[in-house]
């Protein structure tokens, strides 16, 4: 396990916007793998804290980063590829009893619990109409509330200002920014997620290709991304950093790890963030991710819809062939 010790912890403010059912944060991706040894180096090199878990008898992984206590993710052993299994929601506690409400309202049939570490008075559990299963809890915004603070190097200097190779601190993610997931129904999922679970649209590309969503109560560009597929899947998660640099020195310090695959370093159009994907053993990413928009709780994001060709990125290496296969399809 990772002995470098947890930095001090950053809450996000909770912010609401007043009057509005919706969910606020990403509080937890759950998701199988086949080799867990495997998925402890590989999330250990990114610069994520795995802590060995127990989850219904067996070990688990859970995901952490240092500047929080909050556990973003959890991965157990199970089949011969990786599955997403299921998310979870962060909401507000006065908004749950409304939230229960406005699912039967709804028409959201409700499901029986898949995790006996979530309470049953504090969480809803149901599927969404890709068969994802999902549920939302209380708890508290871990979804930033505001942008984080950027580290640039100094203007100006007696000396280099890059420093020497040999004193590159670790690259170490500050918190989880957000998930693309699959859905062999864009459109509908994009609906769902909306009016169901009141998030709101922030830019789309195409007919049915690609969707981007964030919370009205204060989230990056996108809290969730939806890209089509024939089946539900995780595509990838994406954590922030603080500089171009930690980027490009996170893309290296994996490279020097042995996941050497990936696309970037680049620059997004939808979002602006620079980027660099990293490859998993399983065919899915995670995302160094550095400088992405930001929709605070008080602003109406100007919502559009781009042409494909325009709406992935700026600048960077061409995306690779299989960039967007679903290794999950059943």
């Amino acid at each position: 396990m990772n002995s470098i010790e947890k930095k001090q912890d950053i809450k996000s403010e909770q912010t609401k916007r007043k009057g509005i059912l919706a969910i606020h944060s990403v509080d937890e991706f759950v998701y199988s793998v086949p080799d867990l040894e495997i998925a402890i180096k590989y999330y250990e090199s990114f610069g994520l804290r795995v802590e060995r878990e127990s989850f219904q008898g067996n070990t688990a992984l859970g995901l952490y980063t240092d500047h929080h206590s909050h556990r973003w993710g959890r991965v157990f052993e199970s089949g011969h590829k990786k599955r997403l299994q299921w998310i979870t929601y962060g909401i507000y506690a006065e908004d749950l009893e409304p939230f229960r409400e406005h699912l039967r309202k709804s028409g959201v049939e409700l499901t029986q619990s898949l995790d006996p570490e979530s309470p049953p008075e504090q969480s809803i559990w149901f599927k969404h109409p890709d068969g994802l299963p999902l549920q939302i809890r209380v708890a508290e915004k871990t979804s930033p509330s505001k942008t984080l603070p950027p580290i640039y190097p100094p203007p100006s200097t007696d000396h280099g200002r890059a420093p020497n190779g040999s004193k590159v601190p670790e690259i170490r993610p500050v918190h989880l920014s957000h998930l693309l997931m699959f859905s062999p129904e864009v459109n509908r999922a994009e609906a769902f997620y909306k009016e169901v679970l009141g998030l709101r649209l922030s830019d789309s590309a195409g007919d049915n290709l690609i969707a981007f969503m964030h919370s009205p109560h204060g989230s990056d560009h996108h809290l969730i991304a939806l890209f089509t597929s024939s089946d539900y899947g995780l595509h990838h998660t994406s954590w922030a950093v603080r500089s171009i640099d930690e980027v490009g020195l996170g893309m290296k310090q994996m490279a020097k790890a042995g996941f050497d695959k990936g696309w970037g370093v680049g620059r997004h159009v939808l979002g602006s963030n620079y980027f660099r994907y990293v490859r998993d053993p399983w065919g899915s990413y995670c995302e160094y991710s550095f400088d992405i928009d930001f929709v605070p709780h008080t602003l109406d994001w100007p919502t559009a819809n781009h042409p494909p060709e325009d709406s992935l990125y700026v600048w960077g290496p061409d995306v690779p062939e299989d960039f967007v296969t679903n290794y999950e399809v059943q």
